[in-house]
C-alpha cells in the first residue's frame, strides 16, 4: 500500500518531521521553491504550512488529491477555509499552542521600553556607578498604568491576566460579549475608550476584513501622548502611515510591533529610523516549546489521512 505524500513549506519541529516520515512520504518544498512545488503538489494528500504559504483556489486548483492542509500555528489568515471546504479539503490547526509564548513577549516588549538596563562586564568607579543609576531611571512602573487589551481572546486574555498580576488596571474591548467568569478581572469599555483610558494598548484581534488598519488616524488620535502600542497579533492591523505620523508627532509615545505588512517589511516603511517604534521579526511565538506544540498539527493531518476526526479543525 503506497504511503501519502506530504508536502511540508516551512519549519517544523524535529519530532514533527520524524513522526511524518515514520508514516508518509514527506517532500520538503521551502516557500519560494515555486519550481520544486510546482513539480509535487499534484500528487499531494496533505500539506503542512506556517505564516508563508497562500492556501487559496488557485492552488487547491493545482492539488486534486489532498485531503487535508495542517496550519502549524494559530491564526488561519493564509488560508481560505472556504475555498478548502468547497473543495472537501479539511483544514486542521493548533489553536492555543503559542498563546503562553506570546503573551509572555507582549510583556518582554514592555520591560524593555519601561525599564532601561545594562549589564557590566567591568568594576565601574564610583563616579560611572552612580552615574549609571541615575540615567537608567525608569520613568513608569507597570502598576501605576492603564493595560487596554484589544480583542479578549486565548491571547489577550493571558495578557489581562498577567498585567492585572502586575498590579495594573485592565481594561478591554472586544466584539463578543463575554462573561464576566471569563474577562480575568478586566473591564469591559468601548473601543474609544480604550484608547483613551490605556497607558498600554495590546492588540490581540483577528483576521476578519474589518479589521484591517482599524488601529488608523482616529483611535490614535485618542491615544495618550505617551501611549504604548504594542502589536503582536497581525500586521494589517496597524496603518502603519498613521501610526508614523502619531509617533512623530508624540516623541514621548512608543510603538512595539512584532508583526507588520508585509512581512519582511521594505526599506520603505514609514516606521523605519524612528526612535520610539520597536521593530521586531515576528518572533512572539519563538519559544522551543511553542515551536513543539505548534508542530504538533501533525497528529491531526495524519487523523484525517486515515479518515480519522482532528482534534482541532476549523
Amino acid at each position: 500500500m503506497s504511503r501519502p505524500l506530504v508536502i511540508q513549506t516551512e519549519d517544523l519541529s524535529a519530532n514533527a518531521v520524524a513522526f511524518l516520515r515514520e508514516r508518509c512520504e514527506l517532500v520538503q518544498c521551502p516557500v519560494g521553491d515555486e519550481a520544486r512545488f510546482a513539480e509535487v503538489i499534484g500528487g499531494a494528500d496533505a500539506l503542512v504550512v506556517r505564516t508563508y504559504t497562500r492556501v487559496d483556489a488557485a492552488l487547491l486548483a493545482r492539488a486534486p488529491r489532498l485531503k487535508v492542509v495542517g496550519r502549524a500555528g494559530v491564526g488561519l489568515d493564509s488560508i481560505d477555509v472556504e475555498a478548502c471546504k468547497a473543495r472537501g479539503v479539511r483544514v486542521v490547526y493548533t489553536p492555543d499552542a503559542n498563546s503562553r509564548a506570546v503573551a509572555e513577549y507582549v510583556f518582554a516588549m514592555l520591560f524593555d521600553a519601561l525599564r532601561p538596563r545594562v549589564f557590566l562586564e567591568r568594576a565601574l568607579p564610583t563616579p560611572e556607578w552612580n552615574t549609571l543609576r541615575r540615567e537608567l531611571l525608569a520613568p513608569r512602573e507597570l502598576g501605576s498604568l492603564t493595560l487596554g487589551v484589544l480583542g479578549l481572546g486565548r491571547i489577550g486574555t493571558r495578557v489581562a491576566r498577567i498585567g492585572a498580576g502586575f498590579g495594573m488596571r485592565v481594561l478591554y474591548h472586544d466584539v463578543r460579549e463575554i462573561k464576566e467568569e471569563n474577562r480575568a478581572g478586566a473591564t469591559p469599555v468601548s473601543r474609544d475608550e480604550l484608547y483613551t483610558m490605556s497607558d498600554v494598548i495590546s492588540i490581540h484581534v483577528d483576521n476578519r476584513p474589518e479589521n484591517r488598519h482599524c488601529v488608523g488616524d482616529r483611535v490614535l488620535d485618542l491615544c495618550k501622548p505617551d501611549a504604548i502600542i504594542v502589536n503582536a497579533a497581525r500586521g494589517f492591523i496597524v496603518d502603519a502611515a498613521a501610526l508614523a505620523a502619531f509617533l512623530h508627532a508624540n516623541p514621548n509615545a512608543r510603538a512595539l510591533l512584532d508583526v507588520h505588512d508585509p512581512e519582511p517589511f521594505r526599506e520603505d516603511s514609514p516606521l523605519l529610523g524612528l526612535p520610539n517604534a520597536h521593530l521586531s521579526p515576528h518572533i512572539a511565538a519563538a519559544t522551543s516549546e511553542a515551536h513543539e506544540n505548534m508542530s504538533a498539527v501533525v497528529h491531526d493531518v495524519w487523523r484525517v489521512l486515515n479518515g480519522q476526526q482532528p482534534v482541532h479543525g476549523a
